[in-house]
């Protein structure tokens, strides 16, 4: 099984490698040939090893050391059990679907091949981060998938507004990835090693000691620090500024960055590391906070957005504040549930959003659309169905994850359990709405594109980043795009059936650890009693109705009063500005981290440069040169008398130096 368990990630190695290095030789279809293949053989193969580890076959183990110092070995090891083939099946599903999707969304784009190399690089980095057994290995995957998002968001690094992105995504990731490292260096510098198993054997020992420096409990920073690097992987506040700029990257991109890959890792590494964080409520709380106010502050943003695939970023980011509030109710199994479902539904609205840029002449502007059902019949469903589930509406797979992540909050007992529940119940209702909002928005009322493909003139202004043009009339995608959206569309549906065995079946098994103080799980499970009588008991929830009343809303406001909107902007004042403006950390950090190291820069250039550089080091030495060489040059004239003269002065200055000694003395 070893070999197999190697094929899983190699497979899409070799494809991003054949695709980048030989993509000419082989041409566009070759490449993505190539790497879909390698992706879909990564897919079977995670579907064979499912089936082997529920037989209860499961695997920890090394295949390559790669250097051992003073008992520490850093190594390349996988660790299979119920959670990494969970995580290994929803990459290469989703990532699998984002490969087919591609070849017609980027049909016409010169970067083809490479594009394909880089898609096929990022699953082969994520399959390494989720079947590590070791904290090196994490690390590795987490930075890979860091450097190949980098590369992604900035494809087309000829848009000055691509590189701003990818170079802001790069740069918040290293601050969390700054706490994530400290994380793991106090984990090898008190635990003596790496690999998770023998850690998580020391973790009671660890409970019990303090950090030298600081004074806190050990355990206590770890998960803290451990988090910070979640911070930024999954976008949670404040390090949540990158996520919604990185829609400069294409759109297949998009889905995979923001559905099934990058952003999950963080919830997954907190999900693998769960025996840790059971010790710590301090770190529990820390956890719950920040993702609340990820949750309910993401989602109110996302209600003022005009571009289609911002309002999905900007709900992404919510979602997984969900996903986060669940992490630190100890309600982990939950979060992983919410992760895989949100997978499916994130990806079916994200691609969905792309068939729509594609029908729109590669339109984002939501403004510009409208009307738009009759023409894209195929995307206009399965955006629907996207959107109910994200909505968290039965029978669709978001109602039973995000309910069970609002019941988990509810009975948690850490501190500020409170402030999540209340903000997770008013992010059912913004969810609602702008999940509907965008609907109507673009596939209901007026047809605005019509007034939107002529400029002043009266000409087509259609120009896309693809090289596209033509007139504005819309048209559904070809089924390499259609196709994928179908197929996700199924466990955005049905996913969410699955919570009975997930969550009270033992899915998960040893995988996950939960501390005995922290019940809310086995009170829940107590409770279930299957998925009907979920959905039945649910209609009678607080939730179902908050979410129905944000769709409503949004059906009032889009399409019977599509005048209001404008009305509340203009009279909610500040309110809609400071969502605009997005809470002015956008302006905070263009000022304080641009415009302090454009500031810092030009200190430099002008003190450092061209004062201490050129003018005291360079232009100084040479002065100073210049002018001994000259004093210099006055005595070595090459005249014979001037040197006697010299000599002469010489010997006469040492005697009167000489007199004036011994006159010195004897006066």
């Amino acid at each position: 099984m070893k070999t197999l368990y190697l094929l899983v990630p190699l497979a899409p190695l070799a494809g991003a490698i054949l695709a980048g290095f030989f993509g000419k030789l082989l041409g566009r279809t070759g490449s993505h040939v190539v790497t879909i293949l390698g992706v879909a053989i990564s897919f079977v193969l995670s579907v064979l090893i499912y089936q082997d580890v529920q037989a209860g076959h499961l695997f920890n183990g090394a295949v390559y050391t790669w250097m051992e110092s003073g008992g520490l070995k850093l190594q390349v090891g996988f660790l299979i059990d119920p959670l990494t083939v969970t995580m290994m099946l929803v990459v290469n599903f989703v990532s699998l679907m984002v490969h087919v999707y591609t070849i017609g969304y980027m049909a016409e784009d010169p970067g083809y091949q490479r594009f394909f190399s880089y898609i096929s690089l990022f699953t082969f980095s994520m399959l390494m981060l989720v079947m590590s057994n070791n904290f090196v290995q994490l690390f590795f995957g987490w930075e890979a998938v860091g450097l190949v998002s980098y590369l992604l968001i900035g494809f087309w690094y000829t848009r000055p507004t691509a590189i701003y992105a990818n170079l802001k995504a790069f740069l918040v990731n290293r601050v969390g990835d700054f706490g994530f490292l400290l994380g793991i260096g106090l984990i090898a510098a008190y635990a003596g090693s790496l690999d998770y198993a023998e850690v998580f054997a020391k973790r009671n020992e660890l409970a019990t000691l303090t950090e030298a420096v600081t004074g806190w409990p050990l355990i206590t920073a770890v998960c803290i620090c451990l988090f910070i690097g979640a911070m930024g992987k999954s976008a949670q506040f404040p390090l949540h500024v990158w996520l919604p700029d990185s829609m400069e990257g294409p759109t297949p991109i998009s889905a995979l960055i923001h559905a099934a890959t990058m952003v999950t890792a963080g919830i997954f590494m907190v999900s693998r590391m769960s025996p840790l964080f059971e010790l710590s409520d301090t770190a529990l709380s820390f956890v719950i906070v920040i993702g609340a106010i990820t949750t309910l502050f993401m989602a109110l943003i996302a209600i003022v957005q005009t571009d289609i695939k911002r309002v999905v970023a900007y709900s992404t980011l919510s979602q997984l504040g969900y996903m986060t509030m669940a992490l630190g109710a100890s309600a982990y199994s939950v979060a992983i549930f919410h992760l895989m479902t949100h997978a499916f539904f994130k990806a079916v609205l994200f691609l969905g959003a792309g068939s729509v840029i594609i029908a729109m002449h590669h339109e984002q502007d939501m403004r510009r659309m409208g009307g738009l059902r009759k023409y894209l019949p195929i995307t206009y469903a399965t955006m629907l169905i996207g959107a109910f589930a994200n909505a968290g509406l039965p029978p669709f797979a978001g109602f039973f994850s995000k309910d069970s992540i609002i019941e988990a909050v509810h009975l948690a007992k850490v501190p500020g359990a409170g402030f999540a529940y209340f903000c997770a119940l008013a992010a059912v209702f913004v969810g609602g709405l702008y999940s509907f909002r965008l609907i109507f928005f673009t596939f209901h009322g007026k047809e605005r594109f019509r007034e939107a493909a002529h400029d002043a003139h009266g000409h087509d202004a259609h120009h896309d980043d693809h090289g596209h043009h033509g007139s504005a009339e819309p048209h559904e995608s070809p089924k390499v795009v259609t196709v994928p959206l179908i197929l996700l569309s199924i466990p955005a549906i049905a996913s969410g059936w699955l919570i009975g065995t997930m969550l009270y079946g033992n899915w998960f098994g040893g995988a996950i650890t939960i501390a005995d103080a922290h019940k809310g799980l086995a009170t829940m499970a107590h409770e279930f009693h299957g998925v009907l009588g979920m959905m039945m008991h649910g209609v009678t929830t607080l939730p179902f109705w908050l979410a129905i009343s944000g769709a409503a809303t949004a059906w009032y406001l889009y399409i019977v009063r599509p005048d209001l909107p404008a009305v509340i902007k203009k009279k909610s004042g500040v309110l809609a500005t400071i969502l605009e403006e997005k809470y002015g950390f956008d302006r905070f950090n263009d000022w304080f981290f641009a415009g302090g190291a454009r500031l810092i820069g030009r200190g430099l250039w002008k003190g450092g440069d061209q004062v201490l550089i050129d003018g005291v080091m360079v232009n100084g030495s040479a002065s100073v040169i210049g002018g001994t060489a000259g004093l210099v040059r006055l005595i070595q004239s090459g005249r014979i008398y001037r040197y006697a003269f010299s000599m002469v002065f010489g010997v006469l200055a040492l005697l009167t130096f000489a007199w004036w000694s011994v006159f010195s003395r004897i006066l």
